[in-house]
């Protein structure tokens, strides 16, 4: 089978309102992928900056690949811990892991839901921002397009892609 390895780190995020930042990440495959090793979803420390954040916290996981469909998906939820330890939605985001072999800096645009946006798709959050009710909107494409929402801040990644026997099902990534 096609092997992919991706490392590297979610080095931090800039443009986002308030302080004591951090982020719940996840991996998104189609049916054709497996994660063989490393963890499929996660969450930061967090970062007292205003505005930004610094994490450096590790990516490592090992997938296998059936077919190209389904490509991974890197999905990022960032949060702001606000006073008495709720936290608070600042944007949603997604990026494709590249497809070349090699490292690479990615920086992941982000949004969040206007206030007056589409009823049904968000979970009741009395007093702060709203929020999706189902977190896959964020990479899956279902319903979004009824989503109305303003840009938010920018996710920082450095990740290193390896590739393995992709030539033998001739598959050129590079």
């Amino acid at each position: 089978m096609a092997e992919l390895h991706i490392s590297g780190e979610i080095e931090g995020c800039k443009g986002f309102p308030g302080s004591n930042l951090f982020c719940e990440w996840g991996i998104a495959v189609g049916d054709s992928w497996e994660v063989l090793q490393g963890l499929e979803r996660g969450r930061t420390q967090v970062d007292s900056a205003r505005g930004s954040a610094f994490w450096a916290h590790p990516l490592d996981m090992h997938l296998i690949a059936r077919g190209l469909a389904g490509w991974p998906k890197l999905h990022f939820q960032i949060w702001s811990r606000q006073k008495g330890g709720r936290a608070q939605i600042r944007g949603y985001g997604f990026c494709h892991v590249p497809a070349t072999p090699g490292v690479h800096a990615v920086e992941c645009s982000t949004w969040r839901p206007q206030q007056s946006a589409a009823g049904g798709l968000f979970a009741g959050a009395a007093g702060g921002a709203q929020r999706l009710k189902y977190d896959n909107i964020v990479h899956s494409g279902e319903d979004r397009f009824r989503l109305q929402t303003v840009t938010s801040g920018i996710v920082r990644l450095r990740l290193n892609v390896l590739v393995r026997n992709f030539q033998r099902y001739h598959v050129q990534l590079a």
